[in-house]
């Protein structure tokens, strides 16, 4: 398979004893299937899938495992940092429903499930799928991670700063009135 083509299957071609891919995607790949804002925010440098795809008359399955490393900015010290995607996952894939209501509430065992048009697959917004639902809201470089002094920007794993001592934010300077009852 090529590296940063897109990677289609036609369904009607799938063969009745399935298919095993293995194959890779590169950073290129990747960044272009980014929005505008996450462009300058998320990186990896390549993808590793394997997966098998099925077919039972229209519905298709897919279950696979992908790994990658990707390279984003710590949310506290802003430091770029690197953290590893290991992904089992599993689709049914079935011919888009003419009749699907627009909003609908899905349960568990339909968050599986994708469905395809014109019967092709597209893997590439599967792998991408399960690579941005595996980055965490915040991404740190460590767990211990100090951080930015707010008042003077200092890298607080670095080295430590006054700037802390003695100030009291305004909105909560009443707070400082109330004493500690035991």
């Amino acid at each position: 398979m090529g590296i940063g083509k897109a990677l289609k299957i036609n369904i009607s071609h799938i063969p009745e004893d399935g298919l095993k891919l293995q194959f890779d995607k590169n950073g290129e790949w990747f960044h272009s299937l980014l929005s505008a804002s996450e462009r300058n925010v998320l990186s990896l440098q390549r993808v590793d899938v394997a997966c098998s795809v099925r077919k039972l008359r229209e519905t298709v399955f897919v279950e696979g495992r992908l790994e990658t490393t990707i390279t984003t900015n710590c949310c506290r010290c802003l430091e770029p940092t690197n953290f590893t995607v290991e992904s089992n996952f599993r689709y049914t894939v079935m011919p888009v429903q003419k009749q699907l209501k627009e909003e609908q509430e899905l349960n568990s065992d339909e968050l599986e499930l994708v469905f395809y048009e014109d019967d092709v697959l597209d893997l590439d917004i599967l792998i991408f799928e399960q690579i941005m639902l595996h980055i965490p809201m915040k991404v740190l470089c460590k767990d211990t991670c100090k951080g930015l002094c707010p008042h003077c920007g200092k890298d607080l794993n670095m080295a430590s700063c006054n700037c802390l001592s003695g100030i009291v934010d305004e909105r909560l300077a009443v707070l400082k009135k109330f004493k500690k009852e035991n």
